[in-house]
């Protein structure tokens, strides 16, 4: 499995960014894809993922009215939309990849997720 995110970047409070990660070497509709974050001496977080199988999505509350995650199943990509970002969302966003039910789980960190590389999105001025 190879992942690659991009989309990264320094942004102002109040502003966009779309992340984006495509996976290659997985059988069609097998797994998931989303994102976690981590900032400097905090725990990796599950920001969002989505079923390639089912299309079943899971997004963490705090940012669920500000992130959205989608799919393209034609180019294996999965896109977090991010709005109205905010100095506290600033971190290393990971792509990762998991089982079709990882949605259901919360997109908790498994003994199944396969980690792609990071990208950094900072928010300030």
């Amino acid at each position: 499995v190879q992942l690659q995110a991009s989309g990264g970047g320094l942004v102002q409070p109040g502003g966009s960014l779309r992340l984006s990660c495509t996976a290659s070497g997985l059988p069609p509709n097998s797994y998931s894809l989303g994102w976690f974050r981590q900032t400097p001496g905090k725990e990796r977080e599950g920001v969002s993922c989505i079923s390639f199988g089912d299309g079943s999505t899971f997004t963490l509350y705090s940012v669920s009215d500000r992130f959205t995650i989608s799919e393209d199943k034609a180019t294996n990509t999965v896109y977090l939309q991010m709005h109205r970002l905010k100095p506290e969302d600033t971190a290393v966003y990971f792509c990762a990849q998991d089982l079709p039910n990882w949605p259901r789980s919360g997109c908790r960190r498994r003994t199944e997720t396969r980690w792609g590389q990071g990208t950094q999105v900072t928010v300030g001025s």
